[in-house]
């Protein structure tokens, strides 16, 4: 193990600002749930999540529906990226928070004003996210058996543990077709 983001993983049943330390991460939607009278009310379930959902904040929110409109229903299949803003302030306190940086679905870069306490707002800018093709996607389209190893590759030990049965699926249904494609000849053992 030489990964060191594995040991700081906060305990907790949300993504946290923490969990961004090593870097962005870009999620692709698979639902949300909105829940009324809560601290936060909105929970943005993504491929991978592991029952971690990211829990946005208002102002994200208010990005969300200013690119995306209202409707959430149709944020399904959209991807966005998440960053860690350690400047972010709760009780007073620079404690970090998540933001979002890039998303798909919209043309061009858009800027809008966000609060940032009662009387002031702050320029706020989101790029497009020109989104790849998700672990989950590239695993499904697998060509051969071979594909599906340089695949599995791609992803970063981190993260196989959530594609692992996406990957054993697409492995059965490519060596039980009429036509198995080959073992893989890399030695790489999926």
């Amino acid at each position: 193990m030489t990964d060191m983001r594995k040991v700081i993983v906060p305990k907790s049943d949300q993504l946290n600002a923490d969990d961004l330390i090593g870097g962005t991460m870009t999620i692709k939607i698979t639902g949300v749930d909105i829940k009324g009278g809560q601290e936060q009310p909105v929970s943005i379930h993504f491929e991978g999540d592991n029952g971690k959902p990211y829990k946005a904040c208002k102002s994200m929110c208010r990005v969300m529906v200013s690119a995306w409109g209202p409707d959430s229903s149709k944020y399904i299949g959209r991807s966005m990226t998440l960053y860690r803003d350690p400047k972010v302030k709760w009780g007073g306190m620079e404690v970090g928070g998540i933001r979002i940086s890039h998303m798909s679905d919209i043309d061009s870069d858009m800027t809008m004003a966000l609060t940032v306490t009662r009387a002031n707002k702050k320029a706020y800018t989101v790029k497009p996210l020109v989104a790849e093709k998700s672990y989950a996607d590239q695993i499904r389209e697998a060509a051969t058996v071979d594909d599906l190893v340089a695949v599995w590759s791609s992803i970063p030990r981190s993260e196989q543990k959530n594609y692992l049965a996406a990957k054993d699926a697409r492995k059965a249904e490519l060596t039980s077709a009429p036509a198995a494609a080959a073992e893989p000849s890399s030695g790489t053992e999926l």
